[in-house]
């Protein structure tokens, strides 16, 4: 009797053991599958996540804000051209609504002179003229830049030749250049020329201004809407200077007439940056005995932004001669600029009055 339920139990016990054993392994089981199915659903949250992510946004060019629409052009370097501005030279001037960027300097007795930078799109530039002290700071930030200029005194010739960027000056490569005519307006350049030129050290510019999406409307701290500036270059010239709004964005004017280039085209540019600018003596002087203006560049200082119909008052700074302006708002957040071309005069400070 003793032996029979000894029998039992172990019979018993063997049963509940398997029972424990099919229990366990259902639960290993089903954890396992949970932890698959965890990681499916995981899986499948990850590829909808990724899914969902908007794509990149598009290349667009340093200069302008537009999109890339040939790589090679992108990848090529910056051009910089010295283009006279002074009375004589209006109505002859080509190309300028062809640059990215068009600086605005002031030079002896008041005349200005422009530092136009073709970098996007070719074109026929002129009068080419003489390079000034002020415009190795301008190139010092643009990646060793090509500079196409017609002669310079031996001190500013110097600089040149120290700075960096790449001499395509008329006097080391005359045979880049076009004359027409005689006297002091006759050379002009075709900018395929002077890009064919470019050694392999040269790079592409930097991007040098934030821009707003195409269709995008001005936030920046304190604009208000505008209907153009007036600027007048102190000296002997006292240069007058006015932008007033249009489609397109601001058409230029100076000495009291609308400006436009000898193709009867009418100067305007997308954007307008009064940069307003302290100069001192560069120690050069010109022909005629006349010292030399120099541009701080280097710095901070106030800045007057034309753009989208507004004007925004801020402020640019730049802490050394390679880095890029950056131009800022009230709140100290940069201005965004409408993608196209812009141009920025280097104007004294308290020169320039609201329209």
């Amino acid at each position: 009797m003793g032996r029979d339920t000894a029998e039992v139990n172990a019979r018993r016990i063997a049963v509940a053991v398997a029972a424990v054993l099919v229990l366990v392994g259902g639960v290993v089981a089903a954890v396992l599958l949970s932890g698959d199915e965890a990681e499916e659903a995981a899986e499948e949250t990850t590829t909808t996540t990724e899914a969902e992510e908007p794509p990149p946004p598009p290349p667009v060019l340093p200069l302008t804000g537009l999109p890339v629409g040939d790589p090679v052009i992108a990848g090529r370097p910056a051009l910089m051209v010295k283009v006279d501005s002074a009375p004589k030279a209006l109505g002859r001037q080509a190309g300028l609504n062809a640059a990215d960027v068009v600086y605005v300097e002031m030079v002896e007795g008041g005349v200005t002179r422009l530092a136009a930078v073709y970098h996007s799109v070719d074109a026929e530039v002129g009068p080419v003229r003489s390079a000034r002290s002020t415009d190795v700071t301008l190139a010092a930030n643009l990646n060793r830049p090509l500079f196409a200029f017609s002669g310079a005194n031996q001190g500013v010739l110097d600089q040149v030749r120290g700075a960096n960027l790449v001499d395509l000056g008329y006097d080391a490569h005359p045979g880049l250049y076009q004359s027409r005519g005689s006297g002091v307006l006759r050379f002009f350049v075709a900018t395929p020329a002077f890009f064919g030129a470019a050694p392999p050290d040269s790079g592409p510019p930097p991007q040098h201004f934030t821009f707003r999406a195409q269709g995008e409307g001005v936030t920046a701290a304190g604009a208000e809407p505008s209907n153009g500036v007036a600027i007048a270059y102190p000296g002997q010239a006292n240069t007058q200077v006015r932008y007033d709004p249009v489609p397109e964005g601001w058409a230029r004017s100076q000495h009291g007439a609308p400006q436009a280039e000898a193709s009867g085209a009418r100067i305007t540019a997308t954007n307008v940056i009064v940069q307003f600018t302290d100069y001192r003596e560069a120690g050069f002087r010109d022909v005629t005995g006349s010292p030399s203006p120099e541009a701080v560049l280097v710095g901070e200082g106030e800045a007057w932004v034309l753009t989208g119909g507004t004007l925004v008052r801020g402020r640019w700074s730049r802490p050394d001669p390679a880095a890029v302006t950056s131009f800022t708002d009230g709140a100290g957040q940069p201005i965004a600029l409408t993608p196209g071309r812009t141009w920025i005069e280097l104007a004294p400070p308290g020169t320039a009055t609201p329209l």
